[in-house]
């Protein structure tokens, strides 16, 4: 079962779309969870240092990023992008490359309240847009953004668009924004998506932490309509080591919560990290076809991804 039709314009990621609603930052880390240090570095180098996770973070931007822009070597900027629908690879990359410009703005200046993010939707491409010199602007500003959160650090006060208040979420939030988009261009070319276990089992944590927001969902309404007694998610990857990639999303009362390990529930899906994380984000679907099996209550399922995703419509 699909989660629903995808959305009607590409999905510029919780920033462009909660921007309007959030509350105001909080000046002190959102979400770190303590699973989060070990799933970004590793058996071997557990518990690093804050200033570590982060830095690994804005590493990974200039190395999605480069992903990304090896992925579309030689093909033609007017190529549309299936998973946005409307846009073509110059929209796209003009829309990361503003995406990241935009982050950078708001941890360079220390912006305290939304700035201008032009760049981010208008996203129009030029005559003359060609796949090289988008690349590399995109490359550039990728490894602009990375230096200016590396020069900030962690922790210091920056708007953001749920509560976090640092530099940090936005390195992380980043850090899944080109992941997602070096899906779309890759099925634009017809190649191979891959992507490591690690970086898909945080932006597992970090989608399925946002869900439990209330100003995720579209209206108060709409959170606490998924509320309710025996109503509970489990998401399984089936190729991560047991207890270490398995989510369950506690939706029987307010706060709505979640935990990492094996428990009964309403509704299991299962399917490998990579193809969970693109279910969330709807560039898969909830059937064998995509890698992914619903048991128990489909319906349950559906109902939270797409509420939970209302930031991906708007």
């Amino acid at each position: 079962m699909s989660g629903g039709p995808p959305p009607p314009r590409p999905a510029p990621s919780r920033e462009a779309a909660a921007r309007r609603t959030a509350p105001p930052a909080i000046g002190s880390l959102w979400f770190v969870p303590s699973t989060l240090q070990d799933v970004v570095y590793g058996d071997d180098m557990t518990r690093p240092s804050l200033r570590a996770v982060h830095d690994r973070f804005a590493d990974r931007i200039i190395d999605q990023t480069a992903r990304l822009t090896s992925t579309v070597v030689g093909a033609d900027a007017s190529t549309p992008v299936p998973g946005c629908p409307g846009w073509t690879l110059a929209h796209l990359l003009r829309h990361v490359g503003g995406t990241h410009r935009w982050a950078e703005t708001v941890v360079r200046t220390r912006a305290t309240g939304p700035v201008p993010d032009d760049e981010v939707n208008l996203v129009t491409p030029a005559a003359d847009d060609d796949i090289p010199a988008l690349s590399a602007w995109l490359a550039e500003g990728a490894a602009r953004f990375a230096a200016t959160l590396k020069e900030a650090g962690p922790d210091v006060a920056v708007w953001t668009v749920a509560p976090g208040g640092t530099p940090l979420f936005w390195a992380r939030r980043m850090t899944y924004e080109t992941v997602v988009h070096r899906f779309d261009a890759t099925a634009a070319v017809g190649g191979t998506y891959t992507l490591d276990a690690d970086v898909a089992r945080d932006g597992l944590d970090e989608w399925i932490e946002l869900s439990t927001l209330p100003q995720a969902y579209e209206s108060a309404d709409a959170h606490r309509a998924l509320l309710g007694p025996d109503r509970t998610l489990h998401l399984h990857a089936t190729d991560d080591p047991e207890g270490t990639g398995e989510w369950l999303i506690d939706l029987t009362g307010a706060p709505m919560t979640w935990t990492h390990g094996h428990r009964k529930a309403t509704a299991a899906v299962r399917g490998p990290l990579a193809d969970l994380l693109l279910l969330l984000y709807r560039r898969r679907t909830a059937t064998p076809a995509d890698g992914i099996e619903v048991l128990g209550d489909e319906r349950l399922f559906t109902d939270w991804a797409w509420s939970a995703g209302a930031w991906l419509r708007r």
